[in-house]
């Protein structure tokens, strides 16, 4: 009787290290597959490229974009770079830094830069792509909405209701200025007024620079509005209407590179654990542009 319950712990332990194994091995394949290589790494090998990058989702960081556009600047086998953008735009600092850093890549590396709008390129994002060589547009994209906006919820009443009280120590008139437990006094708003207005002549005048064209021009049409890729055209907002495939093969022509183009990517992020156990787990998950409505700020952003 013991010796076959010895028997039977051995089968156990031995079918529980073999399907301990075999677990092992497929998540092995599947982050091999997924995230431990990287089929779209365009910072290698030779010959005429064209890179991608892509300017995604709302801007509130330029983390990720500046060092992909810095990477492709340097890399002598890539001839141009497209920027792909499908954005509503995102934070004021965030977006001028990625401008900058496009408008160097066009002015000072003298490499062909260009933007090609998918679905939306507006207010930051269209910020961003003011300042490439040429904008590519879809006609039913929506682009423009150069203007800035701040907003935040004030539940100054519902602490009054629960009858609680916010208690603030401070130095300095204007530091709780946008406090969301109390109004703003008539000196925080035009204060506030003063800062996005200010931030909207810098979005103008970025634009203009960026577009070659006169700044009254611009200001003209700053309205907040935001027009389809085929309004946006006369407007001079867009260079021409043709979707990604029609930009990738004028950009290819403009930097004279013959037959069909190499295009590259930055290599694709890691998966995390999560993913690989569960799938894309990101909807699901409070990440900074979900958060964003909880943040007082200013953005160049389209609602």
């Amino acid at each position: 009787m013991a010796e076959g319950r010895s028997r039977w712990w051995v089968w156990v332990l031995v079918g529980g290290g073999l399907f301990t194994l075999f677990v092992v091995a497929v998540f092995t394949l599947v982050y091999l597959s997924f995230g431990g290589q990287d089929d779209r790494d365009g910072f290698s090998g030779f010959g005429s490229k064209i890179a991608v990058v892509e300017l995604d989702g709302v801007i509130l960081s330029p983390k990720q974009v500046v060092p992909q556009l810095k990477k492709f600047a340097d890399d002598d086998s890539v001839k141009a770079i497209i920027l792909h953008v499908n954005s509503p735009g995102g934070g004021v600092a965030a977006s001028e830094e990625i401008y900058r850093e496009v408008k160097r890549i066009r002015d000072e590396k003298k490499k062909r830069i260009v933007a090609s709008i998918e679905t939306v390129g507006a207010s930051g994002a269209y910020y961003v792509a003011s300042a490439t060589n040429k904008i590519y547009a879809d006609k039913g994209s929506i682009v423009g909405s150069i203007g800035v906006i701040a907003e935040w919820v004030n539940y100054g009443e519902l602490l009054h209701w629960a009858k609680l009280n916010a208690i603030t120590m401070k130095a300095g008139e204007f530091k709780d200025t946008g406090s969301p437990t109390r109004e703003m006094t008539p000196a925080e708003r035009a204060y506030m007024q003063s800062l996005i207005d200010n931030m909207h002549t810098q979005f103008i005048q970025a634009v203009a620079e960026g577009r070659h064209v006169k700044e009254e021009d611009i200001r003209a049409i700053a309205n907040g509005k935001v027009w389809t890729g085929e309004q946006a055209a006369p407007m001079k907002l867009v260079d021409q209407i043709t979707d990604f495939e029609g930009a990738v093969k004028d950009t290819a022509k403009a930097v004279g590179i013959s037959g069909e183009p190499t295009l590259v990517w930055p290599p694709k992020q890691k998966r995390s654990g999560l993913d690989l156990l569960f799938g894309d787990v990101s909807d699901y998950l409070p990440t900074r542009e979900k958060l964003l409505e909880q943040q007082v700020g200013f953005y160049y952003l389209w609602r």
